[in-house]
């Protein structure tokens, strides 16, 4: 089993940065492929980005691509989602997901462990 934990979120005005930690614990992630998802209110979970196991590839939701930036450090087994230009409709709870050879980074079905969330608000 291994434990997620995200911090970093906050209170921000459009344009500002953020950058989101997702600290692991109980095992190492060194292996996983994690994945950031977003939940508006009244709005379905989504996507906003992935990395695979060994940082070799990201991926991004179209809405954050150029803005958001996905790293990982697997000796410190954590993984971070740097957030520049805020924008309003970036409000959300983020959560960071951890699964083994996920084939599609994108689909929230395939990870099989998921952090409680850290709230970001961008005020306008």
């Amino acid at each position: 089993q291994v434990q997620l934990v995200e911090s970093g979120g906050g209170l921000v005005q459009a344009g500002d940065s953020l950058r989101l930690s997702c600290a692991a614990s109980g095992r190492t992630i060194s292996r996983d492929d994690m994945g950031w998802f977003r939940q508006a209110p009244g709005k379905e979970r989504e996507f906003v980005g992935g990395i695979s196991w060994n940082g070799n590839r990201t991926y991004y939701a179209g809405s954050v691509k150029g803005r958001f930036t996905i790293s990982r450090d697997n000796a410190k087994n954590t993984v971070y989602l740097q957030m520049n230009s805020l924008k309003p409709e970036d409000t959300a709870v983020y959560y960071c997901a951890a699964g083994s050879l996920i084939v599609d980074q994108s689909k929230a079905e395939l990870y099989n462990f998921w952090g409680q969330g850290t709230q970001v608000t961008v005020s306008s």
